[in-house]
């Protein structure tokens, strides 16, 4: 009923015009809103039901609504319908020029543009509403939902740039609609936020510091300008694969396409040399060549693209100073030097025994640096100090190679000291100066000399020498030929201490050779006769006794050289014994001196002769003793009365002196009963 009374009376107001009109509005409606002026129009805004004037403005403005819904704009954020509605911040009925827009204090300028979700940064804080809510400017989807006829308003812009900076972007949308990957509002034209690194080319050494142009606006893209003039780089694609996609190869294709197996972006001329192929080159790396520097052939950082190599010289100074020929021509180092090592060379003894000096004998086994010195020399072209090395030593003698190993001693003699009248080049030793060559001496070698070797008497032991007065001094590393004399003692030591030499006391007309030979020192050729002139004649037994039995000094250790070089003692065989007067001398006496103080002397050869010891072939028991043998006492054994007894010393002896003469001191068991 109530609702009818209404519509009626709405009705009657209708139709009763402006006047009618005045009296029901609070006040005519915004120029936004003209066309809603009159009552027939109240429940557009108002409704009929009490809906919330919110839900009525939205159904109208439809761009707003949209907006809510996705949580966009200022609207989204002032929560509509929750604490505050629409005529908050847009009340109306205030007349026909009144804003329906409430932009908070200090207008639309201050407007706090975050309160939109959008925060003006940069430039954007700079820039007028107007540059940016206009028309054309109006890409979002809400903006065709807008109740406006006229204005652009403020609602329909979208938040990526590329919805205002079409026109601006210079890519042509080639790198997406994503500017801000790039860019920010600060300034446009520098990409402050791009980040090579997570790009598909990380920049590296360097590319670091090379300016973006000289990449992206490289001549090879031949670019053109746009219609404004402007020439933009190209920034994808672009070709990275290889460095000769940006890098002129300075090999000129020569080498391999892929740089970064030598070169790296630290610097062009850092070069990998692990992973450089030196095989791909014209010039192959052998031998000792894989170990040498690159700096060495290329020059510092590696200026010499293309240094020569055709020849060794072009790199090696020339140890021979142009002496190395073959044939008698300009010979290359490789015709006697591997790569392997410049020595051993490999000029072959076959090739050299077509030199002046053919190498035989021991010859063939020496190193060639031997005879072919090196010395430093300055080769003036080159300011290098290199090893000169002589290829045609002198040859001509052994001299020119080989010192003299005898000090000039020959320089006088009948082959002016030609090396080759004793040696040959099979050897040093021995030597081809034979016996019979040396028969022509001084000293013949007769007996043990002609066995004997050179260096017995021939000594080089120059240290040893200097310490036997009176032996040649040889110089420095020689072999002394000149000995001091053709005696004996020239070269042996004497074992008799001089008694026998001459000027001694015992020397005989003819020295050594008075006693020895040459054949052996021992046994002596001393003869038995000869012995009577030393003041001891040698007869009977003593004639086939060995020599040491007297003369002790013989069975001691012996000497093992009698050299003067070799020998460490001297003075072994003095024969200095006291003269031969008795028996006694050289004899213990057997019968503990039971004859001492005996008629006619104690001495042995009252009754032995040298002939025997055993049995006294001079004692006559009837003149010698005191007790004459008569009758049975003739035939009786001399050990039956001469017993074995022990003397006070101890010793069992047989009783010579003193016996009993008596009958009864040797037959008492003979002796006849006396009768009482």
């Amino acid at each position: 009923m109530r609702l009818l009374c209404a519509a009626v009376l709405l009705f009657a107001l209708l139709a009763s015009g402006r006047t009618l009109s005045a009296q029901i509005s609070p006040g005519p409606l915004a120029k936004a809103h003209a066309k809603l002026e009159g009552s027939g129009n109240c429940v557009q805004c108002h409704g009929l039901k009490k809906e919330p004037i919110t839900q009525r403005c939205l159904a109208c403005h439809k761009e707003v609504a949209w907006l809510i819904e996705r949580d966009r704009g200022v609207h989204a954020r002032a929560r509509l319908g929750a604490k505050q509605d629409c005529a908050t911040c847009h009340p109306d009925h205030a007349g026909v020029d009144f804003a329906l827009i409430d932009w908070g204090e200090g207008g639309r300028t201050k407007f706090d543009h975050k309160r939109a979700g959008w925060v003006l940064e940069g430039k954007h804080q700079r820039a007028k509403c107007e540059s940016c809510h206009k028309t054309e400017l109006r890409h979002s989807p809400a903006a065709p939902l807008s109740p406006r006829v006229t204005g652009a308003g403020w609602m329909g812009l979208e938040s990526s740039c590329i919805s205002c900076h079409a026109r601006d972007d210079v890519h042509k949308e080639s790198l997406g609609t994503s500017c801000e990957r790039c860019h920010d509002a600060a300034d446009w034209k520098k990409p402050t936020l791009f980040d090579h690194a997570k790009s598909k080319y990380p920049l590296t050494g360097k590319h670091i510091d090379v300016a973006c142009d000289k990449c992206h606006k490289a001549a090879k893209f031949a670019l053109k300008p746009d219609s404004e003039g402007r020439v933009i780089g190209r920034y994808k694609p672009i070709p990275s694969g290889e460095c000769s996609d940006c890098h002129v190869d300075p090999h000129k294709g020569r080498l391999s396409p892929k740089c970064g197996q030598c070169h790296s972006t630290t610097s062009f001329t850092v070069v990998d040399k692990t992973g450089f192929d030196h095989s791909l080159t014209r010039y192959l790396l052998l031998g000792k060549h894989r170990t040498v520097q690159c700096e060495s052939c290329h020059g510092v950082k590696l200026a010499k693209k293309t240094p020569a190599y055709a020849k060794c010289s072009d790199c090696h100074a020339d140890a021979h100073l142009g002496r190395g020929t073959l044939l008698g021509l300009p010979a290359d180092c490789a015709s006697c030097h591997r790569v392997d090592g410049f020595a051993p060379s490999t000029y072959t003894l076959a090739q050299h025994s077509g030199a002046r000096f053919a190498l035989t004998g021991k010859h063939a086994a020496v190193k060639c640096a031997a005879c072919h010195l090196a010395k430093d020399s300055v080769v003036r072209t080159t300011k290098q100090v290199v090893q000169r090395v002589q290829l045609r030593p002198a040859s001509a003698t052994c001299g020119n190679c080989h010192a003299d190993a005898h000090g000039g001693e020959l320089a006088t003699a009948e082959s002016r000291g030609l090396c080759t009248a004793c040696h040959t080049d099979a050897g040093w030793l021995p030597s081809t100066f034979t016996v019979a060559k040396h028969a022509a001496l001084k000293l013949p070698l007769d007996g043990a000399h002609a066995t004997a070797a050179c260096k017995s008497c021939h000594i080089a032991q120059v240290a040893k020498a200097a310490t036997v007065p009176d032996f040649p001094r040889p110089s420095a590393n020689t072999v002394s030929l000149r000995l001091s004399g053709a005696a004996c003692d020239a070269c042996h030591v004497d074992p008799h201490a001089g008694r026998y030499s001459v000027g001694g006391k015992n020397a005989p007309a003819d020295g050594c050779r008075a006693c020895h030979d040459s054949r052996h020192f021992m046994p002596s050729t001393l003869a038995v006769a000869r012995h009577a002139t030393f003041g001891f004649t040698l007869s009977g037994a003593h004639r086939a006794l060995p020599c040491r039995d007297c003369h002790k000094e013989l069975g001691g250790i012996p000497l093992k050289s009698t050299l003067r070089l070799v020998a460490t003692t001297t003075a072994r065989l003095p024969f200095n014994a006291p003269p031969r007067t008795a028996c006694t001398t050289c004899h213990t006496d057997p019968h503990g001196g039971q004859f001492t103080g005996r008629r006619g002397g104690a001495n042995c050869d009252a009754c032995h002769d040298v002939a025997q010891w055993l049995g006294s072939t001079r004692f006559v028991h009837d003149r010698d003793a005191s007790f004459p043998l008569a009758g049975a006492h003739q035939r009786v054994p001399c050990a039956s009365c001469h017993v074995r007894v022990t003397q006070s010393g101890g010793e069992p002896r047989v009783q010579y002196r003193p016996l009993p003469s008596s009958c009864e001191s040797c037959h008492k068991a003979d002796a006849p009963r006396r009768v009482p």
